[in-house]
């Protein structure tokens, strides 16, 4: 089921791929909005992973962690714990549904595209070209929101749920921290495409917990006030992750206002 839906969002992602000089216009605007909070760091972050043996590390989690990582989790939650399996592919699934409309809405080039000075670093250090003949298929303008990030963060979350030892669960959360900064590093996303990813992916799982219950079931026994119990501790996970993802695009909206408007790049 996952493997079907993931072919049907990226040939979802392909057929709605933005115009260029819009995508770029949309990205100058977000950097506009960057610079006026002061997060504007992306060149800094790929300056700083210049070396080669970082430029390669970044790389190659960028391409692992969709390709490699998703399915991976996703087969041995579903074999170690189910039930932490099912609320992440459901998660995952509500993600890409509520992220297409946005790709189609508002196309963004990612940094590496959008003539910043920023370098396409995984197609250097990479197996995987983002350039060429791998990109037929593939939206290069879907930048916004960066669901790299909301999914490293929700497998991060959901492995450290279902691990019983102490550092596995550290090992499982810093997963999202690492994704997010291999992302700006191989030019691929902004500071600002991490935000909205975090909270596109909240909102996914506020909406498959709610398709799914739709209120705490209720259960024979000893079992229904537990039932209850977990699904206001996983409700509550959700609003507190959905606050820390608004909280760090509070700079942003804040400075919307003085940003410039997106104006279409007409030299393609």
């Amino acid at each position: 089921m996952f493997a079907a839906a993931y072919v049907v969002y990226n040939a979802a992602r392909w057929i709605v791929a933005g115009d260029l000089s819009a995508a770029r216009a949309h990205a100058r605007w977000i950097v506009a909005l960057e610079r006026s909070a002061g997060v504007s760091i992306e060149r800094s972050v790929q300056h700083a992973f210049d070396a080669g043996a970082a430029a390669w590390a970044a790389s190659n989690v960028y391409l692992a962690a969709q390709f490699v990582v998703v399915p991976a989790a996703l087969v041995w939650l579903y074999r170690r714990a189910p039930g932490v399996y099912l609320a992440l592919r459901n998660t995952l699934l509500a993600t890409w549904a509520l992220a297409v409309p946005i790709f189609a809405l508002f196309p963004v080039a990612p940094p590496r595209l959008a003539r910043l000075g920023i370098a396409d670093t995984v197609s250097a250090h990479a197996p995987v070209a983002l350039s060429g003949r791998s990109t037929v298929f593939y939206n290069q303008l879907a930048a916004v929101p960066s669901l790299h990030v909301g999914f490293a963060v929700a497998v991060g979350v959901a492995l450290a749920f279902a691990a019983r030892r102490a550092w596995a669960k550290a090992l499982a959360l810093s997963w999202g921290p690492v994704v997010a900064l291999a992302v700006v590093a191989t030019g691929n996303h902004y500071v600002f495409d991490i935000g909205g990813g975090l909270v596109v992916t909240a909102l996914g799982f506020a909406t498959a917990r709610s398709r799914v219950t739709g209120s705490p079931p209720a259960a024979s026994g000893g079992h229904g006030h537990l039932h209850e119990v977990t699904y206001r501790h996983q409700a509550r996970r959700a609003r507190l992750v959905a606050t820390a993802a608004l909280s760090f695009w509070h700079p942003l909206i804040v400075s919307a206002r003085a940003a410039p408007r997106p104006q279409r790049d007409t030299n393609r």
